[in-house]
């Protein structure tokens, strides 16, 4: 019998201190969904950086929900220029609630990158997890030092002056990501622009947010936000699984053979090909990992 195509429509969630954060439904083609997925983005990216991975749960049948975390896309920017650590985790813990009053599901996290690290900081707390379970893209407590100075020197390389036009915008990320093949549609790419009145177009986020990320000691490492992170990891008591790009400028195997000692329950699936971004990289071999650690969970994990 030919499956039915998944479906989705917008939807928003009010963050933790009131603001309101975009999304996205994916649903389930037919039935009640087997369970909730949360889709967290990177720094600097959107929820439409899910839209491969929400398509493949939600056929699969689980509701999936990608967001624009503060600052970023179509969600609030913050009056205030909060984008600590503790925000965008209170932020996920506040959807996540949300989600299991409106539909009675827990939701399990999956967080690449920043949605990772808040998703790391909203589950390893000393209080119920609002997560049924987590899924760590490339992301660990521990990274290599030059892998994130070149991340963040990327993010910040054209925040003012910003692009001429999306072919320009393209062939900066193309520079960036040279394994990746040239995109022939652009319009993908316009969701993560935005374009301004002086007709330049710029990164769909808040510039501030560079201004809020930790302070690191001249050679890439963040010794405040490592201990952080390890901290939580130690107090995780949930089903994780860490999601690496093998040949990431991130997380190596050094790097994930420290978290599997912090969180012995943690599951490690590594995906050939795949650099930082993982399923912009390899999107089909990502979500066959997730689908696979999700159907295993613990009967009832995702439905509480």
């Amino acid at each position: 019998m030919e499956q039915r195509a998944s479906a989705h429509r917008r939807t928003s969630f009010t963050g933790s201190a009131g603001n309101r954060i975009a999304g996205d439904l994916h649903e389930a083609p037919d039935g009640a969904p087997r369970g909730a997925v949360v889709l967290a983005h990177g720094g600097g990216q959107t929820r439409h950086s899910w839209r491969g991975t929400a398509r493949r749960l939600a056929e699969a049948g689980w509701l999936a929900v990608t967001i624009d975390q503060r600052g970023h896309g179509d969600s609030d920017w913050i009056a205030d220029g909060d984008y600590s650590l503790e925000a965008y985790a209170a932020d996920l813990a506040a959807v996540a609630g949300d989600i299991e009053d409106r539909f009675g599901q827990r939701p399990a996290l999956i967080g690449a990158s920043l949605g990772g690290m808040a998703g790391l900081v909203a589950t390893g707390r000393d209080e119920p997890a609002p997560a049924s379970a987590l899924v760590l893209v490339d992301i660990t407590p521990t990274m290599k030092s030059d892998g994130v100075a070149r991340v963040l020197d990327f993010m910040g390389a054209h925040v003012e002056e910003g692009f001429s036009s999306l072919e320009d915008a393209a062939a900066v990320i193309s520079s960036y990501l040279p394994h990746r093949p040239p995109p022939r549609d652009l319009s993908g790419l316009r969701k993560n622009l935005r374009l301004d009145p002086d007709g330049r177009y710029r990164w769909h986020w808040d510039p501030r947010f560079l201004d809020a990320r930790e302070r690191t000691d001249g050679k890439g490492h963040r010794p405040e936000l490592e201990t952080r992170l390890v901290a939580a990891a130690r107090r995780l008591d949930l089903p994780v699984l860490l999601v690496r790009g093998r040949e990431s400028e991130l997380v190596g195997e050094a790097e994930a053979r420290t978290f599997l000692e912090l969180v012995p329950q943690a599951r490690l699936a590594d995906v050939t090909g795949a650099r930082h971004m993982v399923a912009g990289d390899k999107n089909d071999v990502f979500a066959d990992a997730v689908l696979d650690f999700l159907s295993n969970l613990p009967a009832g994990a995702c439905c509480r």
